[in-house]
């Protein structure tokens, strides 16, 4: 077995350029040499003195560089003077004479006890410095990663806020403007009716009077009552200013809207909140109680959908495939008979007036143009329509379920296409809950979409995002039941309105989630089917009674 100092040997080769293992070494010249270069080594200095050893016995001495004045001679000094290194012959040459020679040995010396110092320096001080100095940079890159990417954060969190105010000032905007546009024309349809009115009544006291005139009867005339100053009296016309709107930009600095008494204001320091103002508004607007203002006998028993078309006219529909509309004075003003293998589950009425209605089984939602039938919407295999919704924008907002009706969610569609997917909340749990009822939606006028999640007994209030607002499930004063929430609607003034059917009433609430009142003078039993007409009265359907109660509940 080789020994170690024969296994190291072994490794190193001959330093002359040769692969042979090393076995002597020159100590004069430090280099190692294998058996059949140490000739070839002494003969090529031959003028030097050669210290040839086994390479075990080696030492490790200076090797002095070769002078490149004399050949084969080593540069054991080094001239002051010229800072060159010189070997014996150098120093005895003239271009030296009497120069300062020193030992290069001694120079060696100084100079490793320097470099040594330095390295010491280095690696006791300097690195360590180093480190801590790129350490600190790495901590400041850190922080500032961290504090540049927080403030782009909270420049698009701000983003978001000032578009939802933005939204929010003109939401109020187009209430207050509908509001009063409702009032206007209220006012001037009350005057318009008076007029015509009296108008009649003055037209047949004409003819009854040239009836008199023509009479030969004593009594006739003398009978005759004047109602000339009756007739002077013409009702005043409604004195209605018409609001305007102003509008100021300054760029990046401030926007600002006014319109009436309404103002609003939104600058870079300070986000202009009208909720509590919008909310005291909406509690002025109710009636103290409310009013049915008519009674709609259709013979349809049982009857469970009501969805206006304007301010006369509702679709209604029960447990047939037929859809029928009717007008206020319960006249069948049109029907369609629907593809639905039983009845449709939901109907709505969009923008231009068009009924549309779900059908679970078929998977479709449908529309009704020109008295044909036309699929608008196919809802994903394994999912099945429920709740319609057409929204101001022109979306329809379709609540489905999955067949066995384990799951719930709100599909927004532009036409065919899908914008948008309400299902999980923030901590990925199901906001809706599935069960063998429905879900009703509707859309509030700030984007809420507001749902009534018939199995978990509760109105659910989402965001335009999809967030969760707010959930209500409270007795109404006095109620015995618990909370059944079925039909669901909103108005013009951002009030949720919600058939309560187990209370036989409706409860009204604020956009925020407040319970303002309770419509429960009206005469209701068991009501489901809700919608607003254009003049903002509620249309509710009786399902027993196959009845719709016509309410006025604003001023």
């Amino acid at each position: 077995m080789a020994t170690a100092t024969t296994w190291a040997q072994d490794l190193i080769t001959c330093d002359l350029n040769c692969d042979k293992p090393v076995q002597q070494f020159c100590n004069s010249c430090q280099v190692g040499l294998c058996a059949d270069c140490i000739n070839k080594h002494v003969n090529s200095l031959k003028s030097m003195k050669h210290d040839i050893v086994p390479f075990t016995k080696r030492t490790v001495q200076l090797v002095f560089p070769q002078c490149t004045s004399h050949s084969h001679q080593r540069c054991e000094g080094h001239c002051q003077q010229c800072d060159i290194p010189v070997c014996m012959k150098c120093v005895m040459s003239s271009q030296h004479k009497g120069h300062d020679i020193v030992d290069m040995a001694d120079i060696i010396t100084t100079k490793k006890e320097r470099i040594k110092r330095e390295t010491e320096e280095i690696e006791g001080d300097i690195i360590s410095k180093n480190k801590k100095q790129d350490s600190d940079i790495e901590k400041k890159i850190s922080t500032s990663t961290a504090h540049f990417s927080g403030l782009m954060k909270k420049g698009k969190d701000q983003r978001k806020q000032w578009h939802l105010e933005v939204d929010d000032i003109f939401d109020h905007f187009e209430t207050l403007t509908q509001s009063l546009r409702d009032y206007q024309i209220t006012a001037l349809k009350s005057y318009q009716s008076q007029l015509r009115s009296q108008n009649s009544s003055i037209i047949q006291s004409v003819q009854e009077n040239k009836e008199i005139l023509k009479s030969n009867n004593v009594s006739d005339v003398n009978n005759y009552k004047s109602k000339l100053t009756e007739f002077r009296y013409i009702p005043q016309v409604p004195d209605l200013t018409l609001p305007s709107l102003k509008t100021n930009t300054i760029q990046g600095r401030e926007l600002s809207l006014e319109f009436g008494e309404y103002k609003a204001k939104l600058t870079q320091s300070t986000l202009s909140s009208l909720t509590d103002e919008a909310s005291n508004l909406s509690v002025t607007e109710l009636l103290k109680e409310a009013k049915v203002i008519a009674n709609i006998s259709t013979n349809v028993k049982p009857l469970n959908k009501v969805a206006c078309v304007v301010s006369d006219r509702a679709w209604i529909g029960g447990r047939d495939k037929m859809i029928r509309c009717v007008d206020i004075h319960g006249t069948v003003t049109d029907s369609v008979t629907s593809t639905c293998i039983d009845f449709p589950t939901d109907i709505a009425v969009n923008r231009q007036g068009e009924l549309i209605y779900s059908d679970t089984a078929h998977r479709t939602v449908n529309i009704v143009r020109h008295g044909k039938t036309e699929t608008l919407i196919t809802t994903p295999r394994g999912w099945h329509p429920k709740g319609l919704c057409c929204t101001r924008s022109g979306d329809i907002l379709v609540s489905m379920c999955t067949t066995d009706k384990s799951h719930y969610k709100i599909i927004r569609y532009q036409g065919q296409r899908v914008t948008q997917e309400i299902d999980k909340d923030e901590h990925s749990n199901p906001i809706y809950q599935g069960g063998k009822y429905g879900a009703l939606v509707t859309e509030n006028n700030n984007g809420d979409i507001v749902t009534s999640d018939l199995n978990a007994r509760v109105v659910v209030v989402v965001d335009r995002k999809g967030k969760v607002r707010f959930r209500y499930n409270d007795k109404p004063p006095g109620g015995r039941e618990s909370f059944y929430p079925v039909h669901i609607v909103t108005d013009a003034m951002g009030h949720i309105i919600v058939v309560d059917q187990f209370d036989h009433c409706l409860h009204i609430l604020d956009q925020n989630g407040r319970f303002l009142r309770c419509v429960d003078n009206c005469g209701l039993y068991r009501p489901v089917g809700l919608s607003v007409d254009s003049e903002g009265r509620l249309w509710v359907g009786q399902f027993d009674l196959g009845e719709v109660k016509v309410i006025q509940y604003m001023k």
